[in-house]
């Protein structure tokens, strides 16, 4: 697991201890993108189905790819203190892996501004697999959503993160 970064202070309360959101108005506006990943392991079967678009609440990949696609554009709805931004790009892709009986999940967002599309692309991520869950769970109960992760992130003054 990555170690976080020493912080000197806690950046969404101000001194008396009230939740603000943090004042990006100084910072410059760069090009920022951001990739997630994850995944919903299930039965084998359940893999079948959806390839074979065999699920009776429709095409499992579709949907799942564009509930991703909204939640971006939602995010700051969802996520406290979360800045609202106007994104320049939102792609999910979701694959399935017969060899880990898994449907895996990728999110990029990206964004020419102030702050980054981090939160944007976990919660693609995380929607999508939440709409596969959902999709599915009339057949299979056990599936297991997993590893959600940010992978890369590039821009600001922070830069490049790369997870290994």
């Amino acid at each position: 697991m990555p170690k976080a970064r020493p912080k000197k202070s806690l950046t969404h309360f101000d001194a008396k201890g009230n939740a603000v959101m943090v004042d990006v108005s100084g910072k410059a506006a760069t090009a920022r993108e951001a990739v997630a990943k994850g995944a919903v392991i299930m039965q084998p079967e359940t893999l079948r189905m959806i390839q074979k678009r065999q699920m009776k609440k429709g095409d499992v990949l579709a949907v799942a790819q564009l509930a991703g696609i909204m939640a971006a554009k939602r995010t700051p709805d969802l996520i406290p203190l979360c800045h609202p931004l106007s994104l320049s790009s939102v792609n999910v892709e979701l694959t399935c892996d017969t060899k880990k009986n898994c449907v895996n999940i990728t999110a990029t967002c990206k964004v020419t501004g102030a702050t980054g599309v981090e939160m944007e692309a976990l919660t693609a991520v995380s929607t999508a697999a939440l709409t596969v869950y959902d999709m599915c769970k009339s057949v299979d109960r056990g599936m297991m959503i997993s590893g959600v992760r940010l992978v890369r992130k590039s821009g600001g003054k922070s830069g490049t993160f790369e997870a290994k």
